[in-house]
């Protein structure tokens, strides 16, 4: 029994310690690895946030494996890359095909080698009401941003495990934490990446896969077009450069968890301790209420 109390006296101290030393890293400028070398899969990077990630993972020296259903602008950022002088292989997917998924990414192993950077970037959003939304565009929500990322993960993962080497991000959302109005669809299937994202970190850690690392972001809006027409309130939409910039130095990093701008690490954490009426008030002072009404969003979706 002294033993066993003893035990969790130790425990208590070392889960105290890794608190405080999260808060002071928090505050500090961290050390950054070479992505010299690696192979970095992104999907969705035919445009926005995916295409100047892989623009900015290519100028760290890093080989790019670019996935798009949209195959002109897929092409269009492969050359980009190549005219800065770096190495982009540009393939078609519909990443809500597992069957795609499986077989592209064969295809990838065997002409570039094995994936050592997956980057789940691709996305759509509704913008409806969900009794207003149709059932296909709730299954199409679903399909990217939550199924993809399971089939592109055991796609990828395995290989990565066997090698001990590699790392996962997830471009998720505060979304993916926080509720809001005319974003049902989206939340929800932000909220099941989030739970993919954090469930699968602690088996890789519980079966002692040191060398994969992996980052979730959940950032705020993004000026891409997916969310034209968005009244954003009290705090600004962020800006592609900035939020792909801090993406890829979050990766160098190991960070774990990105959340863009920093007041997004608050929210998650005010919901966890106030009352429901408390916290639905404090989403409405900051806009949430009205974000989507005027909501017109990207015309033409890729993924």
């Amino acid at each position: 029994m002294a033993r066993q109390s003893l035990k969790a006296l130790f425990d208590m101290i070392g889960l105290c310690t890794l608190i405080f030393w999260s808060w002071i890293k928090f505050f500090l400028p961290a050390s950054k690895k070479s992505l010299d070398g690696e192979i970095v899969l992104i999907t969705g990077a035919g445009s926005g946030i995916g295409r100047l990630m892989s623009i900015n993972f290519a100028k760290q020296g890093s080989t790019l494996v670019l996935w798009d259903i949209n195959k002109e602008g897929n092409d269009e950022t492969a050359e980009q890359i190549k005219q800065l002088g770096g190495k982009a292989h540009s393939y078609v997917v519909d990443v809500t095909k597992k069957e795609d998924v499986y077989r592209v990414a064969k295809q990838v192993t065997q002409e570039v080698g094995d994936v050592t950077i997956l980057v789940n970037n691709a996305g759509v959003v509704a913008g409806k009401k969900l009794l207003d939304c149709p059932d296909e565009l709730i299954e199409r929500t679903m399909d990217v941003n939550v199924m993809a990322v399971f089939w592109t993960i055991k796609a990828f993962l395995p290989t990565m495990i066997n090698n001990n080497r590699g790392h996962l991000v997830t471009i998720g959302s505060i979304a993916g934490s926080c509720g809001c109005p005319g974003l049902v669809e989206y939340c929800a299937s932000k909220f099941a990446a989030v739970g993919l994202h954090e469930s699968l970190m602690l088996e890789m850690d519980i079966q002692k896969v040191t060398g994969v690392h992996t980052t979730l972001v959940q950032p705020y809006f993004i000026d891409t077009g997916m969310f034209d027409g968005v009244k954003v309130g009290i705090i600004p939409m962020l800006e592609q450069k900035y939020v792909a910039k801090k993406v890829v130095d979050a990766v160098q990093s190991n960070q774990k968890v990105l959340c863009l701008p920093k007041a997004m690490y608050v929210f998650p954490y005010l919901k966890s301790w106030m009352s429901v009426d408390a916290f639905m008030r404090l989403t409405y002072l900051v806009g949430g209420g009205t974000f989507m009404e005027d909501f017109v969003g990207r015309q033409k979706m890729n993924f």
